[in-house]
């Protein structure tokens, strides 16, 4: 009973968030991607310290902001 619960609320939290994305610019997107990417690399390369986490989200999170997929 708990896990069918515990799967709602994640289904729930995952379709808000999901909404959420919608009004964001090209750069917004850009600057979350990659720190969700760089937060999932610094946690592998860190064995999951929190501190290389966390780095590693800013660390992407600065250079998702600045891609620029317009230019070549």
């Amino acid at each position: 009973m708990n896990i069918r619960i515990t799967n709602l609320l994640a289904l729930g939290a995952l379709a808000l968030s999901v909404t959420a994305c919608g009004h964001m610019s090209q750069r917004d997107e850009n600057t979350a991607a990659g720190a969700a990417i760089g937060g999932v690399a610094g946690a592998i390369l860190t064995g999951g310290s929190t501190v290389g986490t966390v780095g590693g989200a800013v660390v992407g999170g600065v250079i998702g902001d600045k891609v620029d997929p317009k230019k070549k």
